[in-house]
């Protein structure tokens, strides 16, 4: 059984973001898993992952299994809708609602591969194609 202190997850910060990632990729974690997994990139503590973990239960980013002896814990949303909100969020804040000057910047920031333009374009003709 999972138990969460509030069902409305809050914008994850870069820290639990990244704790999002493991628990994405490997599915439900204990707080040891996800240490080893963050421990892979660059030195973190357990305690500190615990912490996080701790937090992100409060704020409704995770769940936390406590029927076992080492809690498991396992993100709220699935990774696209995380995604999506957060791309929603970053739209209104930064870029006034507009999609166009988000991509522009976007591109202009870093070069992109021949078949991110392509899948661009597909996404774009497939987006259109649906809006009709």
């Amino acid at each position: 059984m999972f138990f969460s202190m509030k069902p409305t997850p809050h914008k994850p910060t870069a820290s639990e973001l990244e704790i999002l990632r493991v628990l994405w990729t490997r599915g439900p974690s204990t707080v040891r898993e996800v240490h080893e997994s963050l421990s892979e990139k660059k030195e973190l503590g357990y305690t500190t992952v615990l912490k996080l973990l701790q937090i992100m239960t409060t704020k409704g980013t995770v769940r936390r299994n406590e029927t076992q002896r080492a809690h498991v814990y396992e993100a709220c949303l699935p990774a696209e809708q995380t995604k999506r909100q957060l791309a929603g969020d970053m739209l209104q804040r930064v870029f006034e609602g507009s999609a166009s000057q988000l991509m522009m910047h976007a591109l202009a920031g870093r070069k992109a591969s021949t078949e991110e333009i392509e899948e661009l374009r597909h996404l774009l003709d497939e987006y259109e194609r649906t809006r009709r």
